[in-house]
């Protein structure tokens, strides 16, 4: 859905005009709205490491009248990426280190009704759960008062289980007991993650911080007591940001994988995997009898 403040989350959770980037644009200006699936790469630094981030911006689907199949162009890209990937592994002369512009994480924003999820809402995220991690976030969750927000959050979990949906950590995918009882907390507590993005910053007791400013006073991004903003990125970037990778490539890609090398197999006589063609292999001479 549109207007959910993502691209502005996307900004704040890795503090860099990440989304939306433009020479032209800065943080006085108004965030354009994203007409179409964009992928932009940035480096972020954490604990004196260097890494390389991509973000995928998508546009709000679900916005139209007919909103039959929205998810086909998002769940397209990320199969697109598998097959990439794919088709750079199956390469007799395969790079030593093959580009990876696999999707590991999609966060899902919620938008902060108090009341269920939309059947629009289930139905992406049942399509997406299948072929990528989601972690449901609901956005601009200054919206509502604690007791909504709280309540909001059970209800959204409850509806995930009854619907079938698995949002990432999956259970299924607990390695051991420490796992298990690390990532139940997270799945019966944290999930989802209630957060308000800003790409602005304020004064607050002599220190600059990225906050939403309000009549009332200032909500601060960061502050565990205003929002899971900070939950969130430590998530992602921090304690989970290897097994999101791991997840994807062992499950997720070799489900697509496994599926895509077995259709193959239909595939007409003379061509090879995923429809290269192959030179006809020489035939090998028989040994003359003696």
């Amino acid at each position: 859905q549109s207007g959910l403040g993502k691209s502005t989350l996307v900004n704040t959770l890795f503090k860099s005009q990440v989304s939306r980037k433009a020479s032209s644009w800065n943080r006085e200006e108004k965030i354009p709205k994203t007409v179409e699936i964009k992928a932009i790469g940035h480096v972020i630094e954490e604990g004196g490491v260097k890494m390389k981030l991509t973000v995928i911006d998508t546009p709000g689907f679900g916005d139209q009248i007919n909103n039959e199949n929205c998810w086909e162009p998002i769940e397209k890209y990320i199969n697109e990426q598998y097959e990439k990937f794919l088709k750079e592994e199956v390469n007799i002369a395969r790079k030593k280190r093959i580009p990876d512009t696999r999707v590991h994480c999609c966060l899902y924003f919620i938008s902060p009704t108090g009341h269920s999820l939309r059947p629009l809402d289930l139905e992406f995220m049942k399509h997406l759960s299948k072929v990528v991690n989601i972690i449901p976030v609901i956005a601009k969750a200054d919206t509502m008062t604690l007791e909504e927000k709280s309540e909001f959050k059970q209800r959204v979990r409850k509806e995930l289980e009854v619907n079938g949906i698995e949002f990432y950590p999956q259970k299924e995918f607990d390695e051991d007991l420490e796992d298990k009882t690390e990532n139940d907390k997270i799945r019966q507590e944290s999930m989802p993650f209630a957060v308000v993005g800003s790409d602005k910053e304020y004064q607050v007791n002599g220190k600059r911080v990225l906050g939403r400013k309000t009549p009332w006073g200032i909500i601060e991004v960061e502050n565990l007591n205003h929002c899971e903003f900070a939950l969130l990125r430590d998530f992602v970037i921090r304690t989970h940001l290897q097994d999101l990778k791991e997840v994807t490539h062992n499950i997720h890609y070799e489900t697509y994988r496994a599926k895509r090398l077995n259709d193959n197999g239909g595939l007409p006589p003379g061509e090879g995997l995923l429809g290269t063609v192959l030179p006809p292999v020489p035939a090998t001479p028989c040994p003359t009898a003696e």
